[in-house]
């Protein structure tokens, strides 16, 4: 049985950080791409990048990039979002998922974590 559990969400002011983790059990995280997604109000979901079991991480566009960065430490099977520089437009429910081993389809997701960025 896969479970993945995102925590590390919460109220957040424009500006500041937070780190997110996605505590995987049922698979290695190391074996499988690790993928980040998010979901804000009204909107579908959106790919924020992910991690590929060679460590290797893509991101979605270049801001998610230049203030977004994925981890994983495989000793705790865990992946990790950290979000520098949080803007208002980052408000979302993220949530973690798991591909195969090629990275094409995501099978198991987590229940997701809120993050809500304020003024």
């Amino acid at each position: 049985q896969v479970d993945l559990v995102e925590s590390g969400g919460g109220p957040v002011q424009a500006g500041g950080s937070l780190r997110l983790s996605c505590a995987a059990s049922g698979l290695t995280v190391s074996s499988v791409y690790m993928g980040w997604f998010r979901q804000a109000p009204g909107k579908e979901r959106e790919f924020v990048g992910r991690i590929s079991r060679f460590g290797g991480t893509t991101y979605s566009a270049d801001s998610m990039k230049g203030r977004f960065t994925i981890s994983r430490d495989n000793a705790k099977n865990t992946v990790y979002l950290q979000m520098n520089s949080l803007k208002l437009e980052d408000t979302a429910v993220y949530y973690c998922a798991a591909s195969d081993r090629v990275g094409t389809e995501y099978y198991y997701w987590g229940q997701g974590t809120q993050v809500t960025v304020s003024s």
